[in-house]
């Protein structure tokens, strides 16, 4: 049987980079797998970052959002049968930063699914900067996630200095805030930086399984996510591209923002945005498209256009 390999994480935490780095130790190991981005909208930012991955032992597959839940799960399954008629190795499921852990447990079980697929490792990314700075709902999400992982991967770390303990506490105090029955120890946290990974590492995370926990829903997924506007065809001036973005995130009036992406042209190529309120990511990228993409609530896209317009030299603009 195929297995199939969740990785989650809340936005921004680092899922796409992670799975670059996990998928190429795959290939290279001589592995057929597929890739399967579910996320919001018809325009994937994430799943531009991946082509580089793209061949003939890799696939990548999106399902589209901006269609009601029942709908999204037909979707969902319909992917995942086409994927499973095509025998691959071992199948990657990058779901959106905003998911909710029984809709994948009960689709991998379900008929003809369970012909095909058996859960491999649930892998939750998280980036420790964040952890203190995090709304109950984000909170919320990333236990959740995490409740069911059987590793929880920690991202972004330039030295091994990390505070194991620290971070235990405080992920263990967000599973109690949902009456989790799981309690996280060292052995379920992997934390090494991610440049220094080695064979045995991957093997260690690709094995690393799931488990099943019981926890109290507080909040109803469905109504996190939120709104997802696009604008598109975009082409500031290089030193305005932090600024407008800092603009627009900081001003209250656009909404909440509960994060921004997306990709400008520069100089050198192509920029990466990925900001949320807990941080902020603006660095070079090899590929792109001219696409900023919000998501959240109460979404002011006409200030949103006036940000952006007052520099843009595209004349194609539209927001949609």
């Amino acid at each position: 049987m195929t297995k199939v390999d969740l990785i989650t994480g809340i936005l921004g935490a680092g899922k796409t980079t992670f799975i670059k780095k996990y998928a190429r130790y795959l290939l290279d190991k001589g592995l057929r797998i597929a890739i399967l981005e579910n996320d919001f909208g018809a325009v994937n930012i994430d799943m531009m970052m991946l082509q580089e991955l793209k061949s003939e032992n890799c696939a990548i597959e999106m399902i589209s959002g901006g269609c009601d839940p029942d709908c999204h799960k037909r979707r969902f399954k319909t992917q995942l049968i086409a994927l499973g008629m095509q025998y691959f190795d071992r199948v990657i499921i990058e779901p959106s930063g905003i998911f909710d852990m029984d809709e994948f447990l009960d689709l991998i079980h379900d008929s003809p699914l369970d012909r095909w697929f058996e859960i491999g490792s649930i892998i939750t990314v998280a980036d420790p900067k964040t952890d203190d700075f995090l709304s109950e709902q984000m909170e919320y999400l990333l236990a959740s996630q995490a409740s069911c992982c059987g590793k929880l991967v920690i991202s972004k770390l330039s030295s091994e200095s990390f505070d194991k303990n620290i971070f235990l506490e405080k992920i263990n105090n967000a599973l109690d805030n949902i009456k989790c029955d799981r309690k996280f120890s060292e052995k379920d946290i992997f934390a090494k930086n991610w440049d220094n990974l080695t064979d045995e590492d991957f093997e260690i995370i690709k094995n690393s399984s799931y488990r099943c926990s019981n926890y109290v829903k507080k909040f109803n997924i469905e109504n996190l996510g939120g709104e997802v506007h696009y604008f598109m065809h975009i082409n500031l001036p290089e030193n305005m591209i932090e600024n407008t973005m800092h603009d627009i995130t900081s001003d209250e009036k656009c909404g909440e923002i509960s994060r921004l992406k997306g990709f400008l042209p520069c100089s050198d190529g192509w920029l990466k945005i990925n900001i949320t309120p807990e941080k902020s990511e603006i660095s070079p990228v090899r590929n792109g498209q001219p696409v900023i993409i919000t998501i959240g609530k109460n979404i002011n896209k006409s200030l949103i256009d006036d940000y952006l317009k007052k520099y843009n030299t595209d004349p194609e603009y539209v927001s949609i």
